[in-house]
């Protein structure tokens, strides 16, 4: 059974009213670039090692790209949780 990606927020930087740039640790489950997460939030991209990719898994950390009304409440060890497929 595969379960919820899951990031750890390591810090934030806010672009804006609804993005935000995010150093995360993957903490479950598998990111993928266009998932959507609690909050409501949306993973727009992913940068591990200075190169853009698809996907981050455990126990791996990245700069990503969240939009959404929730990078509001980002903060620093928060857990945001993937959306079941479809929801």
């Amino acid at each position: 059974m595969n379960s919820a990606a899951r990031l750890q927020i390591h810090s934030v930087e806010h672009e804006g009213f609804d993005t935000a740039v995010c150093v995360v640790r993957c903490t479950a489950g598998i990111a993928r670039v266009g998932q959507e997460y609690a909050g409501p939030l949306t993973l727009d991209s992913i940068l591990r090692h200075g190169k853009e990719v698809e996907l981050l898994d455990p126990p791996h950390s990245a700069k990503v790209w969240l939009s959404g009304a929730g990078v509001r409440t980002l903060e620093r060890g928060a857990v945001v949780t993937a959306l079941p497929s479809g929801k």
